[in-house]
């Protein structure tokens, strides 16, 4: 059995969880998101405490009240603190700069990288070799760092690209005579 789906996720003051019709909304301080919950998972809502349980004892239905679990949890902790991740730009000339919705990349290419960013993402450059991406949804962001990051993932000799802040580049070793 899933022994992450025993674990109850409380909800802080400010946050309300409605389930209906196999849907489940999270409205917080910082925005709402919404989800449709697996059709083998139940879900107990009690004044601030929400509880997951399986409908039946298959395997699928374990695993996926687990999941659930975590993809609630998830929600709250976005629509009360948020999600960010960091990402950081090695090598010479390489620079990023937000303006509004877009971010402007220069990674080496020929041509400069426009990347347009979906709607509940926000995007911050503190320095010219840093970026900083916001939101609610832990899915949206990181889905959004994974592809400015695959614009020049980092390579293995010199370690040049977009690597995550908190990410270490395995580095090889350069060609002997």
């Amino acid at each position: 059995m899933s022994r992450i789906a025993n674990n109850p996720v409380t909800l802080p003051a400010g946050v309300e969880l409605t389930v209906v019709d196999q849907r489940v909304a999270v409205k917080g301080s910082k925005g709402t998101l919404e989800m449709a919950l697996h059709s083998q998972v139940g879900v107990n809502v009690d004044s601030n405490v929400v509880t997951f349980a399986a409908l039946n004892s298959s395997k699928v239905s374990r695993a996926m009240s687990g999941t659930v679990r975590s993809l609630v949890s998830n929600m709250v902790h976005g629509v009360t603190e948020g999600f960010e991740r960091k990402l950081v730009l090695n090598g010479v000339g390489y620079r990023a700069k937000a303006s509004g919705s877009t971010i402007n990349l220069t990674l080496g290419f020929s041509h400069p990288v426009e990347y347009e960013l979906p709607a509940g993402v926000t995007v911050e450059t503190p320095s010219q070799t840093e970026i900083v991406l916001k939101g609610i949804d832990k899915q949206q962001v990181g889905q959004v760092a994974a592809e400015i990051r695959a614009f020049r993932p980092p390579e293995p000799y010199k370690g040049k690209g977009v690597r995550y802040a908190d990410e270490q580049v395995r580095r090889k070793e350069a060609k002997k005579k």
